[in-house]
C-alpha cells in the first residue's frame, strides 16, 4: 500500500471522512449532526472523484510508455 500513493491518499480520505462522521455523531447529536456529515460525505466523494481521475491518468500514461517501448524493441528488431 505504501507503493502506492494513490491507494494511500484514498484509505486514508475515506478512514479520515467516517472517522469525522462517526466522532460529530456522537459530539452534536442526531439533530445538529446531519448538515456536517453530509459536507464530510461530499468532501469524501469528491476526494474518491479526484483519486480516480489521477489514476486514470497514471494508467493512461503508463500505458503509452509501455506501447512507446514496444514500439522501439519492434523498431530495433526490424534493424537488426
Amino acid at each position: 500500500m505504501l507503493n502506492d500513493p494513490l491507494r494511500f491518499w484514498a484509505v486514508i480520505t475515506q478512514a479520515l471522512g467516517f472517522t469525522l462522521i462517526i466522532l460529530l455523531e456522537t459530539w452534536l447529536g442526531r439533530g445538529q449532526a446531519g448538515p456536517w456529515q453530509l459536507a464530510i460525505l461530499a468532501a469524501m466523494l469528491v476526494a474518491a472523484l479526484v483519486i480516480a481521475v489521477l489514476r486514470r491518468y497514471q494508467n493512461r500514461r503508463h500505458l503509452k510508455e509501455q506501447e512507446r517501448r514496444r514500439q522501439l524493441l519492434q523498431e530495433d528488431e526490424e534493424d537488426n
